[in-house]
């Protein structure tokens, strides 16, 4: 028999059998929920590093507004974000979100400041956990164990409470939770179960509920940014290119000067934080035509991710080509390097002690770390310095015995240098070493994307997110790519997708096919078939002889799929007398799937179809429809039976089997 054993088998129950023929039918408009009326969509980007959202009123669509400027920025780095970081009491209620929650943390004395819950970049942790569930724990600073689910939830109520204030301060009269549709983004590469598991997260925190899921869409962050890219005027983005000169400068001033030249414009306008989006295509869309093809590179503080879209007309619907793709190349990687650099200047177990011990300290490197990371260039000459904090000195000495000094002089790292202010004084090259593995990988793995057949002849590449900014990544990207297609960078780089996400709530049919990213099928029995099926999988019921455990496939992985297309089949019960249906659904990353007992086979759904009490006059055969409903990043199913319309829905559920 095979390692997995038959789920039909042992269940005993005798299933359903396909009714030939099987067909597919496209009616896109059966089952058109009313359209909800919402007075305002907020669109939550919730990001590894920082967070922030946007919102805008369905009256005046042209009109993005980006939430209030946060208490407490960085020094040398201006941010319309927050970061994300969240404080839990130590009897673990919320506390603090931000700013707020790094500032107050780092007050804590530290005999308190262990007994605080300290959570930061667990976005992450989401994107990492193969076996994700509404379980799954997230550790805090301090090593203390804490339900994800929680933490997520927390974090969406403290936006979804920030944003109610700030819309009914602007209206002047309260505003109602029902009146707004929510959007937060996720990286396209996700898995099923973590899109999922963030909107079970903001169930929790009240956005939306089961009953009434349309209220919250869960947008793909590289979709949003290819969103607000349409719109863009010429004056709004940096050409990375050597074509042409942009705003006057020639292209060898582009890279820096550019930027600070947009960088002006963007703090002239910043007071008041709304953002016209003219109802136009921008003019580097009109430069597009029918079937032409882009890439958007979303490159974040976690994952980097890429969409390969190809655009309709007339109205410049756009489809997705190739399936999103990426992986864990943001800029915490260049942290993570930074962090290695330590462990080999002081010593893998001071450091590690170091950030248990001190973890407001190590809060504080990091935060110095930062602003430095952003004033990396390719043509810089001038050394870096990185303040250390008092504490790291002390400990330090405290730990080994010697001195921080003592430990850069004896350490062969020839490039970090200790200068008598008491900070690491950093070549350039050293600092551009901590990014080069990172953006290697990035242009490694778009390098890979090119290479694919059906992303032939792409003519632009934007390049959005926050590491977007970084000019070591930007002049890398366009070394690379240049040559192929015109790089693109939005001037407000880090609230592209923001804006995206507002304008995909304010109509999410703008993306009309999307690529499935896996195979769904339904488990069925079928004849049994001598020399054909494996004799482990026949079952003999009243005579008849079954194949057990068939995978019947609905959609194939990166298929494409329209938005709200609807694939149907039909099957009968494999015992006429059978009152109640059980239909399983699986999934499977792979294509070519014959059985649900094989590898990588998932089950993600059960519709249960009871027809006790219904009328004896049902035909013999009796037909129960099942359909499933693709396009969003939510997928619908539902069984019918024929004979008395009796129906089940249910949502794909990746979390609970």
């Amino acid at each position: 028999t095979s390692a997995y054993s038959s789920p039909a088998k042992s269940l005993g129950d005798p299933g359903i059998t396909p009714l030939s023929p099987s067909h597919i039918a496209k009616d896109s408009d059966a089952d058109d929920a009313v359209e909800q009326l919402f007075l305002v969509v907020v669109a939550i980007d919730f990001g590894t590093t920082s967070s922030g959202y946007a919102y805008s009123f369905t009256k005046e669509p042209e009109c993005i507004h980006v939430m209030r400027r946060w208490e407490g920025g960085d020094p040398g780095v201006s941010s319309q974000k927050t970061p994300t970081t969240i404080l839990l009491t130590p009897e673990r209620k919320f506390h603090s979100f931000g700013y707020a929650a790094r500032d107050f943390y780092h007050d804590l004395d530290p005999t308190e400041s262990k007994h605080w819950l300290y959570f930061e970049k667990f976005k992450m942790k989401l994107h990492t956990t193969g076996n994700l569930t509404m379980e799954t724990d997230l550790t805090a600073a301090n090593g203390k164990k804490v339900k994800a689910l929680e933490i997520f939830a927390y974090a969406l109520q403290f936006f979804k409470e920030q944003a109610l204030k700030e819309l009914s301060d602007q209206g002047g009269s309260d505003f109602e939770n029902n009146e707004i549709r929510w959007v937060i983004t996720v990286p396209a590469i996700w898995k099923q179960p973590a899109k999922q598991f963030m909107r079970q997260a903001a169930y929790k925190a009240g956005m939306a509920s089961p009953d009434n899921p349309e209220q919250l869409i869960i947008a793909l962050e590289p979709e949003a940014a290819s969103i607000y890219c349409r719109k863009l005027r010429l004056h709004q983005m940096i050409e990375l290119s050597s074509r042409a000169p942009v705003n006057g400068y020639s292209p060898t001033d582009t890279i820096g000067t550019g930027f600070t030249q947009g960088k002006e414009h963007v703090r002239r306008n910043r007071q008041s934080r709304t953002f016209m989006v003219e109802n136009v295509i921008g003019e580097i869309w009109s430069e597009l035509e029918e079937g032409d093809r882009y890439i958007v590179v979303d490159s974040g503080g976690g994952t980097v991710d890429m969409t390969v879209h190809q655009i309709r007309l007339p109205e410049g619907h756009l489809k997705e080509l190739y399936k999103a793709t990426g992986g864990p190349y943001g800029s915490l990687g260049v942290d993570y390097e930074f962090e290695k650099l330590l462990c080999k200047i002081f010593g893998e177990d001071f450091i590690e002690q170091f950030k248990i011990k001190r973890p407001a300290a190590w809060v504080d490197l990091m935060i110095a770390f930062e602003s430095r990371k952003r004033a990396a260039a390719p043509d810089r000459t001038n050394p870096l310095n990185i303040t250390l904090p008092f504490s790291f000195i002390d400990y330090y000495k405290k730990f080994r015995g010697h001195s921080v000094e003592h430990a850069l002089r004896k350490s062969n790292v020839d490039f970090v240098k200790w200068s008598s202010q008491g900070m690491l004084r950093m070549s350039p090259d050293a600092m551009n070493a901590l990014f080069k593995p990172t953006i290697d990988q990035i242009i490694q793995h778009l390098s890979e994307v090119f290479d694919k057949p059906e992303v032939t002849n792409v003519k632009f590449l934007f390049l959005v997110g926050g590491f977007a900014e970084s000019p070591l990544l930007q002049q890398a990207v366009q070394s690379a790519f240049g040559s192929r297609c015109r790089v693109i960078i939005p001037q407000d780089v880090g609230l592209t997708i923001l804006k995206g996400a507002v304008l995909f709530g304010l109509d999410p049919a703008v993306i009309k096919v999307r690529r499935s990213p896996l195979t769904y099928g339904v488990g069925v029995l079928n004849r049994f078939v001598e020399g054909k099926h494996p004799a482990d999988k026949l079952l003999v019921k009243d005579g008849t002889r079954w194949c057990t455990d068939v995978f019947d496939k609905f959609i194939s992985a990166d298929q494409s799929v329209a938005l709200g297309e609807t694939v149907t089949r039909s099957y009968t019960p494999a015992k006429p007398s059978q009152l109640v249906i059980v239909i399983n659904i699986y999934s499977s990353e792979h294509d070519g799937v014959g059985f649900i007992t094989e590898p990588g086979v998932k089950k993600c759904g059960t519709l249960r179809l009871d027809l006790t009490g219904t009328d004896a006059s049902v035909p013999s055969r009796r037909e129960i429809k099942t359909l499933m409903q693709f396009g969003d990043t939510e997928i619908k199913a539902m069984a019918v039976d024929v004979a008395t319309s009796k129906s089940v829905k249910v949502g794909i559920d990746f979390l609970n089997y």
